[in-house]
């Protein structure tokens, strides 16, 4: 998938090929799973969480688009109902284009088609690396899996502040696992001295990614 930098900002996507623009709140419900998908979403500013319910009641965090990247591609399918929740992260922008719009872009611009099956293309690959994580890393390691996702890329943020509010009920849910263990890694990644934790503000270092690396977590 190409760089971030090469890809549309909010203001060119529009100019490009219209649309609306909206904003969120922080912790802002955008849509729910099983909810009517007629909308496809592109990312102006923020970041956003997508989330899945299996059938089991399980939960599980499968993505966390940023800044030029879509997501809401439900909309093209021929049944059009949303597979995934979307929750703002931080504050956001987006672009939204209706999905009658999709489609004439579709059949009218060779690069949005382009744009579109790059997107797509990168997030099955997301899809297949959340599975594995469900199936074959711990819960430690994907709830440091997941605080590195979260992570600013942005050049004018403070390095390592994740500006995301999120409970350990909430952190739990998204990895599958409990509210406890959650409180018990975090406490750990603490002392390590890979975060930093106060209020709900959390602040992660680079450091953490050794978790990842780490045989025995």
């Amino acid at each position: 998938m190409p760089e971030l930098d090469s890809r549309p900002s909010g203001q060119d996507f529009i100019a490009r090929y219209g649309g609306n623009v909206r904003t969120y709140q922080k912790q802002e419900l955008i849509y729910a799973q099983g909810d009517r998908a007629e909308e496809l979403f592109y990312i102006s500013s923020g970041k956003v969480l997508v989330t899945i319910v299996t059938s089991g009641g399980k939960e599980a965090l499968i993505a966390v688009p940023v800044p030029r990247q879509f997501f809401g591609e439900d909309c093209v399918a021929r049944e059009a109902v949303r597979s995934s929740t979307v929750t703002a992260a931080t504050a956001c922008e987006v672009v939204i284009l209706r999905t009658s719009d999709v489609r004439k872009a579709f059949e009218n611009d060779p690069d949005f088609t382009k744009l579109f099956l790059e997107f797509l293309i990168e997030r099955n690959k997301q899809l297949k690396a959340a599975l594995v994580d469900q199936m074959l890393l711990s819960s430690e390691k994907r709830l440091a899996r997941l605080f590195l996702r979260l992570m600013p890329f942005e050049k004018d943020v403070e390095p390592g502040f994740v500006d995301v509010l999120l409970n350990q009920d909430m952190i739990a849910r998204m990895i599958g696992t409990t509210r406890s263990r959650v409180n018990e890694f975090m406490n750990k990644f603490r002392k390590l001295g890979h975060i930093e934790y106060s209020h709900g503000q959390l602040k992660v270092h680079s450091s953490l990614q050794s978790v990842l690396t780490d045989d025995a977590a």
